[in-house]
């Protein structure tokens, strides 16, 4: 797909850039929150049940909002809505640990999870925009930046906490700095009209002499078969951002209740998960191009079930850092993988790339914000490293599954 005449070169690529910015500081601030879970454990003593009852205000947040997201931003655009957004949410974060009673964290944390859930699908709702600007895969880059988002408010976290300054202006501080960038790239997105008339134009070059490319398909109209196919990427996408989520909200209780780390220690657990998600993500596109997607999606499962694995059977800090590490890096690609497929098989089937995703990704993003609840009612009916073990049940699942789902073949 060649580029349109009305897009240089150096926009396009301010364009990635801002998404990826948009979709670092959700990272960001998704870290930073993550890194105080056991900061308000401590604050109002609660249980790993109670705990859990926490970080399900924020997946209600988030579950209750999709439907009307994805209307708003249709209406607004992806652009605005990504800065919106992403100023809500900078908000919203800076407000969780300033609640003086459990019953307005639960509120609070429930605003959160709709801000994040709203700035996540405009983000990607502007990739989608992006890509088809781009005419080429840009989807791991953007899924990166997420991760080192991750890494980066993970190890500010860290540091804070090593230096014993107040949790209040950590969060404050890290929010302050996040609204301030989305502001000083916030022109740089691009509007849905432009992307349009770019993928027109290239579709007119691309079909020349040849009949005219299928119009786009509805969520609605989309063929039953394809649909089911879509359902079935959702449901194993589902499973792999359980351990993604619990990742993020429970390694950091986990690194000072099981691997009893302490002081910045804490934060380093998820620190080294998103170092592996980020390498892993960055690196993705070359060795999606090098291998099939079946065997890319095995050998991620195998990696990310030994990383965890090892972080569960040994508990250690240094063993358990290495584990996050190697899960981090194994789960990388799984997503990306799942929902590129989506894409295509919507665009073959004569639709456009975010209808056949947003059947996908309806499905996947609720194991994100279900899967850390999920994990922690385990861990108060059993054990932390039960609830976490169990997970890994999911990457099993996928891996069965890829055979008949993935392709094998270069």
């Amino acid at each position: 797909m060649q580029q349109a005449t009305h897009f240089s070169s150096s926009s396009l690529s301010k364009a990635r850039l801002g998404a990826m910015t948009v979709l670092f500081v959700n990272g960001v601030i998704y870290a930073s929150w993550g890194t105080h879970v056991p900061t308000i454990k401590d604050k109002f003593d609660l249980s790993d049940a109670n705990l859990s009852l926490s970080m399900l205000a924020v997946a209600l947040g988030g579950i209750l909002i999709m439907a009307w997201a994805g209307r708003w931003i249709a209406r607004v655009g992806s652009a605005w809505a990504s800065v919106k957004s992403a100023l809500l949410l900078s908000l919203a974060a800076f407000g969780i640990l300033l609640m003086p009673q459990y019953a307005l964290l639960l509120f609070w944390l429930a605003l959160y999870g709709a801000m994040s859930a709203v700035n996540d699908v405009a983000a990607n709702s502007q990739g989608a925009v992006i890509e088809a600007a781009f005419g080429r895969p840009v989807i791991g880059s953007l899924h990166g930046s997420f991760s080192l988002g991750g890494m980066c408010g993970a190890l500010v976290s860290s540091g804070w906490q090593a230096m014993g300054w107040p949790n209040q202006w950590h969060l404050g501080v890290v929010c302050a700095c996040c609204a301030v960038l989305i502001l000083l790239t916030s022109g740089w997105l691009l509007p849905e009209s432009s992307a349009h008339a770019h993928q027109a134009a290239s579709n007119a070059q691309g079909t020349q002499g040849d009949a005219p490319a299928p119009a786009p398909l509805q969520d609605h109209a989309l063929p039953p078969g394809l649909k089911r196919k879509l359902v079935v990427l959702g449901c194993l996408a589902f499973l792999a951002l359980i351990v993604e989520g619990a990742m993020y909200d429970w390694s950091a209780v986990y690194m000072r209740e099981v691997a009893l780390a302490g002081g910045g220690f804490v934060s380093a657990g998820y620190a080294a998960f998103s170092v592996g998600m980020a390498v892993g993500r960055f690196s993705g596109d070359p060795v999606r191009a090098r291998f099939s997607e079946g065997a890319l999606v095995v050998a991620s499962c195998a990696l990310s079930f030994a990383g965890l694995g090892l972080a569960l059977l040994l508990p250690g800090v240094w063993t358990a850092l290495a584990g996050f590490l190697l899960c981090g890096l194994g789960t990388a690609n799984i997503i990306p993988v799942m929902f590129s497929s989506a894409g295509r098989m919507a665009l073959a089937s004569g639709g456009s790339a975010s209808t056949g995703l947003a059947v996908t990704t309806r499905l996947a993003y609720m194991g994100l914000l279900i899967g850390p609840v999920i994990v922690g009612f385990i861990a108060h009916r059993f054990d932390l490293r039960i609830a976490l073990a169990l997970s890994l049940l999911g990457v099993v699942a996928i891996a069965a599954s890829s055979r008949r789902v993935f392709s094998f073949g270069r």
